[in-house]
């Protein structure tokens, strides 16, 4: 019962800031939005991304498995930005800032999403979720923070989408930011497939990656997905006005996430735990940087 009451208190305090944090962001961003019965178009993708991990978050917990977290998150991603582009689109059709920037999202979501949903069906399962998915009461707690993190991650194109005001002709900012979307992007898809390739050779079994572009970052996964992330959020240096820039937030977000929280630190807790007694992975770890390539390796 202990552990039942502490598990309810941990996934109110969860939620409870989850919602904090959206609203403080929704009211930030959303001045200029187009209004859709009454309520921003913002507010109403802040809903969706909740709404959908709850709903997935019901059959997962019933069954306790983590097997569509992942894809559910993709497709998040999907319907929101869809959803983003309609509901501006309902006053002025969408200028070709908002097609790119939500075309962007749709090829990374559509990549990223397949990845992991079908590595997670390679391994059997992430063990992420191990102690979580055995209490539908902690089970929770993954979903709602995913979709926070499908909020903050797109914000920048849900604002782009939903502006009141006509979006202003592309220019350098723009130009800038594509770029660092394709350098990210491809960046990230090199590295996966990379890793997925040295994984697949039983000789490499318990052995770490170290060549290619992990010969130059511990994980260029990461510094690709920031890269990509920062790239779209340049897409609104030429259109935000006023506290819109909050949506900025982003590739900040992304960042700590990546780097603080929930990426690099429990890779490399796993790894050391692995082969930390090794001296030549010591070797590695003092050479080549957790993030930001070192190009004279």
């Amino acid at each position: 019962m202990e552990t039942t009451i502490q598990d309810f208190k941990l996934t109110t305090l969860v939620i409870s800031s989850v919602f904090i944090i959206l609203f403080l962001v929704v009211s930030a961003v959303e001045s200029n939005s187009v209004i859709l019965n009454g309520y921003s178009t913002v507010l109403l993708c802040a809903v969706l991304c909740i709404g959908i991990q709850w709903i997935a978050w019901i059959p997962a917990s019933i069954w306790k498995t983590e097997r569509f977290y992942d894809l559910t998150g993709g497709l998040t991603f999907l319907v929101v930005v869809i959803f983003s582009l309609w509901s501006g689109s309902q006053f002025e059709p969408p200028s070709l800032r908002e097609i790119i920037v939500s075309a962007l999202v749709i090829v990374w979501s559509l990549r990223l999403s397949s990845f992991l949903y079908f590595r997670i069906h390679r391994t059997g399962k992430d063990g992420r979720f191990d102690r979580l998915k055995t209490s539908p009461i902690r089970f929770l707690v993954p979903w709602t923070l995913q979709g926070l993190w499908v909020f903050l991650t797109m914000v920048v194109v849900i604002v782009i989408n939903n502006q009141e005001n006509a979006s202003p002709a592309l220019g350098v900012w723009d130009f800038i930011g594509l770029l660092l979307w394709i350098t990210g992007f491809g960046i990230e898809v090199i590295a996966d497939n990379q890793k997925t390739v040295f994984n697949s050779d039983s000789k490499n079994k318990d052995k770490w990656i170290d060549s290619g572009l992990w010969s130059y970052s511990r994980h260029p996964n990461y510094f690709g997905e920031i890269l990509l992330w920062t790239g779209i959020s340049f897409f609104g240096v030429s259109c935000f006005t006023g506290l819109e820039s909050v949506a900025w937030i982003s590739p900040i977000f992304i960042y700590i996430l990546l780097t603080k929280i929930s990426g690099t630190p429990i890779l490399d807790r796993r790894a050391l735990e692995k082969w930390g007694h090794d001296p030549e992975y010591q070797k590695y770890r003092d050479k080549v940087p957790a993030l930001f390539p070192r190009l004279n390796n």
